[in-house]
């Protein structure tokens, strides 16, 4: 576990929207890097998507980036392969 350093503005938006859906500071920004982790590695996937990941990563334990590294193909990719 380590600090990580945020900009005054981003602890307050972290405080109200983490207020706002039952989530301490802590948690809602590691949401938040969640989140955008799984988009940058995967911008294929869309935020319903990207949350189903998250739910089957906890579901099999947690999330990880090995694990992460390899989701089930979504359906936009499917479709996206058919058009090829």
């Amino acid at each position: 576990m380590g600090i990580v350093k945020i900009s005054d503005q981003m602890h307050e938006n972290l405080r109200v929207v983490g207020t706002a859906l039952s989530r301490s500071i802590n948690a809602q920004a590691e949401h938040w890097m969640r989140v955008g982790m799984l988009t940058e590695m995967h911008p294929e996937l869309d935020h319903r998507e990207i949350c189903q990941l998250l739910i089957r990563a906890e579901l099999n334990g947690g999330l990880d980036i090995a694990g992460a590294v390899n989701p089930p193909p979504s359906k936009r990719a499917a479709s996206t392969v058919e058009k090829h």
